[in-house]
């Protein structure tokens, strides 16, 4: 199967939660990563998503990042609250 990786900066005005991630996370820019394998025994090429991971700043050690696993509904969901918060 064949695998591919999309990367791109997201950024968030105010602090955030994202389902999955126990702790709040601070306004930032934030690099996610979105796994997709391609469908197979399509005349065309398609692709599904798989995995979608964002880098965090870590919580135990300083100037660190960890990735985390979380899901795409998820990241929509909290990007749309960052864009409707007061300023």
């Amino acid at each position: 199967m064949t695998i591919r990786s999309r990367r791109e900066t997201i950024t968030f005005r105010h602090p955030f939660h994202i389902r999955g991630v126990e702790r709040e996370l601070p306004a930032g820019a934030y690099e996610v990563v979105t796994d997709e394998e391609m469908i197979e025994g399509l005349s065309f090429a398609s692709y599904r998503r798989v995995a979608t991971m964002i880098t965090v700043p870590s919580e135990r050690v300083q100037g660190a990042t960890e990735l985390l696993s979380i899901g795409s509904v998820d990241l929509a969901d909290a990007q749309r609250l960052d864009a409707s918060a007061a300023p």
